[in-house]
């Protein structure tokens, strides 16, 4: 992982009205709460919601932006995942981000059942704020019509002209950005439909997609999967350098690298300094000079304000914390999933259907993410033979995973838990 951040000229990390370097955690909350106050008097008031702040509010600091690639537009460093569920009134988790800078909305046609991008609209229309957020979404259908048909719709869900920025949904075949797509996206953009195009991409191949999109040059983004126990991950730097010297503007997304099954790992963590195990997982991403922005799941006040904490305050991790945290990826290897379920996949026995990799997948929602409700209704969504858990052998997948973990337990506490 690379830590120096001198020689990059693309990045503006200065955070406007920021009087020190150092903020306390005292101090965000203190005006997180004043501000949450604020917008929820204006909701209930009708009046202003992103109009004049109160004086105690008007020295907020802002996060940090930084250049996204070759879109040469600045985004802040720190992004509200859509994936948490907004409220489709008006969510003032958005207007309290917004108070500090993160404008930016990562939204998808299918995130909570649909209801995202019409969430995204209400908060927009009511706060008369289209024109302060930037709105990404994404489509599911990877086919040319398929795609268009899908920012079609996203624009009449999220009531607005134009979407800043539109990705492939999870993508895992390279075929799918072939001419056809791009002669679709460049026509969108010529009608202004869309400003922005990319794709996002949490597989086995994250690698490989991002080396393509180094030689895509209409791929002006990539979101993908990235965590602290993949810094040393030789082949995905290589990758990351390449796409970051061809101007693909880098976003991380799942950067917690959350333990499946085990609470208590995570809990484990050594916090050296001032940071949670949280915290500091975030500052060592934007530590990587090749990473434009974090999208995160920031489903309470409490996640957002945190975050916002280690984002407005420009002190790096000190030589302890980085160990800290080195050593808790090391003690936690074996029980987290890096997404290369191709290789113990392959080593279920023939004919079964069980899909290891989304089944920890939902084990984490249910685990990390407090979501108990949504894990087992996608769960239940799966076709009937990637839930037979009961009936296979995972002694031989085990063996073929390169990190050690153990899916015999893992499969046992999703049937308990997710059946």
């Amino acid at each position: 992982m690379k830590r120096d951040d001198d020689n990059n000229n693309s990045r503006d990390t200065t955070a406007p009205r920021r009087a020190d370097k150092s903020l306390s955690r005292r101090q965000l909350l203190g005006l997180g709460t004043a501000t949450a106050s604020a917008a929820l008097l204006g909701q209930a008031t009708g009046s202003g919601l992103l109009g004049p702040l109160p004086a105690a509010a008007e020295a907020l600091p802002q996060v940090p932006r930084r250049t996204l690639g070759k879109t040469g537009k600045k985004i802040p460093i720190l992004l509200l995942g859509g994936a948490v569920g907004f409220d489709r009134r008006f969510d003032p988790k958005i207007a309290e981000a917004l108070r500090f800078g993160v404008n930016y909305i990562d939204a998808a046609d299918c995130y909570n059942g649909g209801s995202c991008e019409p969430a995204v609209a209400s908060f927009h229309k009511r706060a008369k704020a289209r024109d302060k957020l930037w709105i990404t979404t994404k489509s599911d259908a990877h086919d040319p019509e398929g795609f268009r048909q899908t920012v079609e719709t996203s624009l009449k869900k999220l009531e607005t002209n134009y979407i800043d920025m539109e990705y492939l949904h999870a993508l895992e075949d390279g075929k799918y950005l072939s001419a056809g797509l791009k002669h679709v996206v460049d026509k969108l953009k010529a009608e202004k439909k869309i400003r922005h195009f990319g794709f996002s991409c949490h597989g086995s191949n994250v690698p490989e997609l991002l080396q393509l999109a180094a030689k895509t040059p209409w791929v002006e983004s990539v979101m993908f999967r990235y965590n602290f126990r993949k810094y040393d991950d030789r082949a995905l730097n290589a990758a990351m350098d390449a796409a970051h010297k061809a101007g693909v503007g880098l976003i991380a997304m799942k950067t917690q690298g959350s333990e499946a099954s085990f609470e208590s790992a995570w809990k484990g963590f050594t916090k050296q300094g001032k940071w949670s195990k949280h915290q500091a997982v975030l500052k060592a991403v934007w530590a990587d000079e090749r990473i434009t922005a974090v999208v995160s799941h920031m489903d309470s006040f409490e996640k957002l304000r945190q975050n916002i904490a280690a984002a407005v305050d420009k002190s790096e991790l000190t030589g302890a914390e980085w160990r800290s945290l080195e050593r808790y990826a090391s003690a936690t290897r074996a029980l987290a999933c890096d997404g290369c379920d191709h290789l113990c996949g392959a080593a279920l026995p023939q004919g079964s259907e069980v899909r290891i990799g989304d089944t920890l997948r939902l084990l984490m929602y249910h685990d990390v993410y407090r979501e108990p409700a949504k894990a087992r209704e996608l769960f239940g969504r799966l076709p009937e033979g990637a839930r037979r858990l009961k009936e296979v052998d995972f002694g031989p997948a085990a063996a073929a995973c390169p990190h050690g973990v153990d899916l015999a337990a893992h499969m046992k506490r999703a049937l308990k838990v997710l059946a």
